[in-house]
């Protein structure tokens, strides 16, 4: 298929123009989550860096990648999807630091639905990529989430995530921009645009709920909803702040933030983002130097993080984040490392490690920090693409003591 058709068809079941109006309500799917580990221990915070560096370094997409395995060091979330009529089903990694949703072509079934091109597509993750081609296909993520046309990457080379079938992507849809070589301009529609677009869901907007690690088998559930959010899942209402228009930010979900330790700045105000696909919280270099001498933290060699002593853990105070015209905290407990899990990041049975991490980065250059996941895992996170916006809400587990 040529580049001129492949458009045509992409931009037909995008969001472009008006989509038809639906009154569903919002619906929700689960969200399963499992540590994954391969060759010995993981090393989170070697694998988050180097997403970083791929994030920043947005030229890697389309040039030549590499043909070699990389390590799987991964905590994330999976989501079933079925593809295909008749479906098969494929569980696939969810990323709201991405947007194309692809699948490994060993485990791709092409069925009565499928309809593949010869438009070439490649993403670089930093921890892994994938190069294949893209493929229409009709794709069921819940009941009552059926897309009739989505646009699929088929990997033909792939690496760095061998526990899941390929990704799922709810990044903003600028992300997918520069994805195609022979498109270099045009984006693609993700899952979410495809649903809004053809009137399944009402608004162009996912609530997340991530529910922190307790005991092994080291599995821990989520939720995932389209269309809206899930008041059960949250409490009080959400806050809302925009997305920013700070240089460096934009085409991820990024906010600005101040960050504040025992009423002394930490951080001023600057931009970052929200990234389910990182595992720690990153603060620019500036504000992180403050941190560790607050809270007396020293660096450790073996997992890279700071480590405090218990005497200094009873003496840690909340981390606070604010975000519009509100105040998130991160108590003592969330910003430790689980303590069960110590073994698996190289760590030493009984010590305590923060997750709070050095981004190696100066704030006011347009990533200041990255709230990943042990952040995300205490708050409900809305992405609307409607309005341009991130919300946030406290949960059960904001203050909950797992760790």
């Amino acid at each position: 298929m040529s580049p001129v058709a492949l458009l045509t068809l992409l931009l037909i079941f995008s969001t472009t123009g008006s989509p038809v109006k639906a009154g569903n309500s919002p619906i929700s799917v689960p969200l399963t989550s499992r540590l994954h580990f391969s060759n010995g221990t993981n090393n989170l915070l070697e694998r988050d860096k180097a997403r970083f560096k791929a994030i920043r370094d947005a030229s890697m997409r389309g040039q030549n990648l590499p043909d070699v395995p990389l390590r799987n060091d991964l905590m994330g979330y999976s989501i079933a999807v079925d593809i295909g009529k008749p479906p098969r089903t494929y569980n696939l990694l969810l990323d709201s630091g991405s947007a194309n949703t692809w699948v490994r072509a060993p485990d791709y079934v092409e069925t009565l639905t499928t309809f593949c091109t010869d438009q070439p597509v490649a993403v670089t993750y930093g921890c892994g990529f994938f190069s294949g081609i893209e493929c229409l296909d009709y794709v069921t993520i819940g009941p009552g989430l059926n897309v009739l046309v989505q646009s699929i990457g088929v990997a033909e080379k792939s690496a760095g995530f061998p526990s899941f079938d390929g990704i799922l992507g709810i990044g903003p849809t600028a992300l997918t921009v520069g994805t195609m070589p022979e498109l270099p301009t045009e984006s693609i529609p993700t899952v979410t645009d495809s649903l809004f677009g053809q009137g399944t869901i009402s608004e162009n907007v996912v609530g997340i709920f991530y529910q922190p690690y307790v005991n092994p088998p080291l599995e821990a559930t989520g939720q995932i909803t389209f269309g809206g959010t899930d008041a059960t899942k949250y409490d009080g209402n959400i806050g809302y702040t925009p997305i920013t228009n700070i240089r460096g930010a934009p085409g991820f979900w990024g906010i600005n933030l101040r960050i504040t330790y025992r009423n002394r700045v930490i951080l001023t105000t600057t931009a970052g983002f929200v990234d389910s696909g990182s595992t720690y919280v990153y603060i620019a270099s500036d504000g992180f130097v403050k941190y560790r001498v607050a809270t007396g933290g020293r660096h450790d060699r073996a997992t890279g993080l700071l480590t405090i002593s218990e005497n200094q853990y009873g003496a840690l105070q909340p981390l606070n984040f604010r975000i519009g015209s509100q105040t998130y905290s991160l108590t003592p407990n969330a910003q430790i490392w689980p303590r069960s899990l110590n073994a698996r990041i190289g760590g030493e049975d009984g010590s305590i490690y923060l997750v709070v991490c050095d981004f190696n980065r100066i704030s006011g250059q347009g990533d200041g920090f990255i709230l990943g996941y042990m952040f995300m895992q205490r708050f409900y996170i809305a992405y609307d693409a409607t309005n341009s916006r991130v919300g946030f809400a406290t949960t059960a587990f904001t203050y909950a003591t797992t760790n």
